[in-house]
């Protein structure tokens, strides 16, 4: 377990986990932003940085940084290195239903393999979505 401490976030990556390491750094950018850990027109740190930090390869971090950047998360400035970009709706309506079918579908279908009730889902996602209301 490695962390990133001169970001406004910590970055956590767990090598042996089934996620892959540049998913896990998605991931957690994602949820900083929507939570508003990170705010919009802050800086990241460098894939070499990010990558030192983390013990893992700059290519991963690139390749996070890649997919953050091709779904609008961050944005790239010359010279300057990687920023949170403003929040925008880059999908159609169509696309974001199918992303969020997608999402929940794989949540539901591991919540279940966990053992979890439907009850225990809906009350776990309430927690979570109630708490991202608040920190708004």
């Amino acid at each position: 377990m490695n962390r990133y401490t001169n970001m406004p976030i910590s970055i956590v990556v767990h090598p042996g986990s089934q996620t892959p390491i540049y998913r896990q750094i998605v991931e957690q950018v994602c949820a900083a932003a929507l939570e508003h850990r990170l705010r919009d027109d802050e800086a990241l740190p460098s894939v070499r940085a990010l990558a030192e930090q983390l013990v893992v390869n700059p290519n991963t971090v690139a390749r996070a940084y890649a997919a953050l950047a091709r779904d609008g998360i961050i944005e790239a400035r010359p010279g300057r290195g990687m920023y949170l970009s403003e929040r925008r709706r880059i999908y159609s309506a169509a696309e974001r239903t199918r992303r969020m079918e997608q999402a929940v579908a794989t949540f539901v279908s591991e919540a279940f393999v966990l053992g979890y009730s439907p009850e225990e889902i809906v009350e776990i996602v309430g927690r979570r979505t109630n708490g991202r209301r608040k920190a708004r």
